[in-house]
């Protein structure tokens, strides 16, 4: 595993040395997490706002619905 050298505040010093309280192991393991967590985060943020892109684009516009409907004729519902 790498190591990395970074800063910060006092008070977040102190919320990861409550680590054994959230059931974690280490400080490492309670931060590498948190990221793991932010990043899925951003991640399905930026997701839903495709998702609103494709909804919005779709929702304007009649040839793509209509072909959208055309291509699932004969599927089962």
């Amino acid at each position: 595993m790498l190591q990395v050298k970074f800063s910060i505040e006092e008070i977040q010093v102190d919320f990861l040395n409550t680590f054994k309280a959230y059931g974690f192991k280490n400080k490492s393991l309670m931060l590498r997490t948190a990221i793991d967590n932010f990043k899925n985060k951003l991640e399905l943020e930026s997701l839903k706002k495709s998702a609103d892109l494709y909804s919005e684009i779709y929702s304007k516009d009649e040839d793509l619905k209509e072909l959208t409907e055309v291509s699932t004729v004969g599927w089962p519902e």
